[in-house]
């Protein structure tokens, strides 16, 4: 009864595994929507602007302190020499009055405010500073996933070509296959001389080379697709997605060079930061006018340096000061931190200006590489038709004895290739489109 129990222990552990083991092989299942969310989850660009947009955003933190009052806790021990005794005889006469005794050991606490209220308007325009570069780090961010975007499509399309190419050149592989064996049936029968059987071999030997160089294509593209998705290197994979052409692009080129300007992150951060960069000059500017600060402190000390006659007792006292401070000449720190300042925000506005330069171009760039792209599908789809429609004329001529095994051959490859020639065509349109949707900020 124990052996029993062992064994159906044993069974159960081993049907566990087998069930685990099965759905750790359970492929992914991939929409090109799902591919980007994978990404933009796993990626470490995104997540160190992240991080850059959280030291921002305490820099803002900071600007802000900067306004509020400082109240700060102070003390301290100061050991000095034994000094001789200042007395003075009252007016009653003897004994004599100490007015400075001789206390080595001094002990000192101080409860010490801090507030600046007026500084120029410098504090200010530092914290709109701040908050302008917060703000420029999320164009920023926009961008960069905007550019993980395209790149996952790419690669998602470049797996779906590949996966397309794989599964041509295995048709064409089988067609190849079946005409061999025809060619060798009528060498056997004497009807074709061996050279004709040595020809068939050699291009399906290429066809098969062809196929091997494509397989490897499809599992770097997926390699890719994993990394860029955060997947493990061995996790299997299954996109959901056929390779159709896009839609055209019908917007007129200068709605979309406006959309562009209204939608590119990048245009939007270089704005800000030109707002960013004028805060600064102006906090540059600000220190040529005078600052105003509220101090005050609760002293308690032994002895307390602010009450006469000093005496070896634990006094208390309090001070309240408003201070002013202008500077009438800093060797003309102010101008030079203002020259820097403006010659910052000159260069914003210079990064600014050309970027609307070169993206009109861009614009109309993008759109006539999908109008292209779009227009050389059209071209290898009649092409795909001519060569399917040719390779059967050729394959009724050979099974009728007035065409060559040549002929066959050279039908074969000209339809596998027009067919590679569509599926790349229809690559290439839906890069174009990937790539003009990142132009426009879409």
């Amino acid at each position: 009864m124990k052996a029993v129990s062992v064994r159906l222990a044993l069974v159960l552990a081993a049907v566990c595994f087998r069930v685990a083991d099965v759905r750790a092989q359970v492929p992914i299942r991939l929409t090109l929507d799902e591919a980007i969310a994978r990404g933009v989850k796993a990626s470490h660009r995104l997540a160190e602007i992240d991080a850059r947009r959280d030291a921002s955003q305490a820099a803002v933190e900071a600007r802000e302190a900067a306004d509020r009052p400082l109240v700060s806790l102070q003390a301290g021990y100061m050991r000095t020499n034994h000094v001789t005794e200042f007395a003075v005889l009252g007016p009653t006469g003897p004994p004599p009055r100490v007015l400075y005794p001789d206390v080595p050991d001094n002990l000192r606490s101080r409860v010490d405010l801090q507030w600046p209220i007026y500084a120029g308007g410098r504090t200010d325009a530092l914290e709109r500073a701040a908050r302008a570069e917060v703000d420029a780090l999320g164009q920023d961010r926009a961008a960069a996933q905007a550019d993980l975007k395209l790149e996952i499509t790419r690669t998602y399309w470049a797996l779906v070509t590949a996966r397309a190419s794989v599964q041509l050149l295995e048709e064409a592989l089988t067609r190849m296959d079946a005409h061999l064996q025809d060619v060798r049936n009528r060498l056997a029968a004497g009807l074709v001389p061996p050279n004709d059987v040595l020809s068939t071999e050699a291009q399906r030997s290429r066809q098969q080379m062809l196929l091997i160089e494509a397989r490897n294509l499809l599992e770097s593209a997926t390699a890719d697709l994993r990394r860029l998705t955060g997947l493990p290197a061995d996790a299997p994979l299954e996109i959901d997605a056929t390779l159709e052409p896009p839609a055209p692009a019908v917007t007129a080129q200068s709605a979309l060079v406006g959309q562009a300007r209204a939608d590119r992150p990048e245009r939007r951060a270089l704005e800000i930061r030109t707002q960013g960069a004028e805060e600064r000059e102006a906090a540059a500017d600000a220190g040529r006018l005078p600052s105003l600060a509220l101090a005050g402190g609760y002293d308690y000390a032994r002895p307390n340096a602010k009450i006469f006659p000093r005496a070896a007792d634990w006094k208390t006292s309090w001070d309240v000061s408003v201070n002013v401070n202008w500077s009438l000449w800093d060797g003309g720190r102010v101008n030079a931190e203002v020259a820097e300042s403006a010659a910052n925000r000159r260069a914003v506005e210079e990064r600014l200006r050309e970027f609307d330069t070169v993206l009109e171009s861009d614009v109309r760039q993008r759109q006539l590489d999908l109008t292209s792209a779009l227009a050389a599908i059209s071209s290898a789809e009649d092409g795909v038709r001519s060569a399917t429609e040719a390779r059967r004329v050729v394959a009724e001529r050979f099974g009728a004895g007035v065409a060559t095994n040549t002929d066959v051959i050279d039908a074969q490859l000209v339809l596998m290739q027009a067919a590679l020639d569509r599926t790349r065509a229809i690559a290439n349109a839906r890069l174009a489109a990937a790539r003009l949707d990142r132009v426009l900020g879409r």
